[in-house]
């Protein structure tokens, strides 16, 4: 037994002092290679996303989250790549042939990506959103004629968004089409209000101005104050007047709210009369 052993040291030392250190010299350079690429592409990748954030013109949460994400994803890609190299270069140096193991990867990527043509799609399609900042986690959106709410997660693959309902709805960004954003730098509430063909117009309207003039002052996330579009509709039983009032994104809703409220109650204070429906019964 302990010859065997003696013999396996002995060749070992005597493959080591033959070959073995300028095997081990070379995977040392291969390595520190790597190494330093994997620094400089570290660097690479935190210099993309300080230009994007910067880019953008955006100084909040969001747009930078977007940037670093860019970057982390450059430089797990990148990572993949430099790893390979090197477990390619020390196969290499033990006289392993690697070609056939880079076509037989080659035959299995293919037939991989063939298969996965939808989750290529979809990670393009991630990649182009985040690149040209269409949309982010924190934004209002709307995806068709289906999909509204808040995005809550958003990764190269699929889009997560929040309803008002608190579902979440999962949806692959190769499919997020015809996308509307309710929330980028700021957003409108519309308000229709309904009059009884009896009132002055005129009078109602400068009541609607006062109102929007009180709600700015009462709440921060109103811009500017309600404009008054004038009449958008004539019925039978009533005259529509369209309202549009800038807030803060995400906050229209809210804002739409209590101008309805606040429009409720001066129109009590002043006595409009609202439309009533009306039933016209002809007997015969």
């Amino acid at each position: 037994m302990g010859i065997v052993v003696g013999e396996r040291v002995y060749k070992a030392a005597e493959w080591l002092d033959q070959t073995g250190w300028q095997k081990l010299q070379r995977m040392v350079v291969v390595l520190l290679t790597c190494f330093i690429i994997l620094w400089a592409l570290r660097l690479v990748s935190k210099a993309v996303a300080r230009s994007m954030a910067t880019g953008m013109g955006e100084a909040n949460p969001e747009s930078q989250r977007r940037a670093k994400t860019l970057g982390e994803v450059i430089g797990n890609f990148a990572r993949v790549l430099v790893v390979s190299f090197f477990i390619l270069e020390t196969l290499q140096e033990f006289n392993v042939n690697v070609g056939p193991l880079v076509a037989g990867v080659g035959i299995v990527g293919a037939a991989i990506g063939f298969g996965a043509q939808n989750l290529v799609k979809d990670v393009i399609g991630g990649f182009f959103l985040l690149v040209e900042n269409q949309y982010g986690v924190g934004d209002i959106i709307a995806v068709g004629d289906k999909h509204v709410g808040t995005v809550e997660r958003m990764t190269f693959r699929m889009t997560m968004l929040r309803d008002m309902e608190g579902r979440a709805h999962f949806l692959p960004n190769g499919s997020v089409t015809d996308v509307i954003v309710l929330s980028k730098q700021f957003a409108k509430a519309l308000v229709d209000v309904e009059v009884s063909h009896d009132e002055d117009l005129d009078q109602i309207m400068a009541v609607l101005r006062e109102v929007g003039t009180e709600l700015m002052g009462a709440r921060e996330d109103v811009l500017e104050p309600t404009e008054v579009l004038g009449v958008e509709t004539l019925t039978a039983a009533a005259c529509t007047i369209r309202t549009l009032t800038k807030c803060l994104p995400g906050q229209q809703w809210a804002v739409a709210r209590e101008l309805r409220r606040r429009v409720q109650v001066r129109f009590k204070l002043e006595g409009f009369g609202r439309p009533i429906p009306q039933r016209m019964i002809i007997n015969r």
